[in-house]
């Protein structure tokens, strides 16, 4: 099973026990987090689509590091002027482990024919 996740602005496809660096979360190594905005989980042809997101999904993971990315060099330079200017920048990240996707979307819709069914047999 996958899940695609947004989170920083950005999309991952997502499977259990994959390990994942993301823009920066708050919490230390060894923490729970949940993911909740999720566009899409399920296997193959029987994925469940968000509009955005699917409902009752929720991603769980661990924090296994906070980190910071590799130094990006922004260099500039006025050819015969004399003059240049270099900036460096790292982002801050974290990585994290994918420990378990629950796709309650399809047991919310199930339960709900469910309900419907049991109504109409009363």
């Amino acid at each position: 099973m996958f899940a695609v996740i947004k989170t920083g602005g950005k999309q991952y496809r997502v499977a259990a026990n994959d390990v994942v660096t993301i823009e920066k979360l708050d919490g230390v190594a060894g923490d729970k987090i949940e993911f909740t905005e999720i566009l899409m989980v399920g296997v193959g042809a029987d994925a469940t689509i968000g509009a955005p997101f699917v409902e009752g999904a929720v991603v769980s993971a661990e924090v296994v590091e906070q980190g910071r990315a590799k130094k990006v060099i922004a260099f500039k330079k006025r050819r015969r002027q004399n003059s240049k200017r270099t900036r460096g920048h790292r982002q801050h990240q974290t990585t994290v482990r994918i420990l378990d996707i629950a796709a309650a979307g399809k047991a919310k819709k199930a339960s709900k024919k469910s309900e419907v069914a049991a109504e109409a047999a009363n």
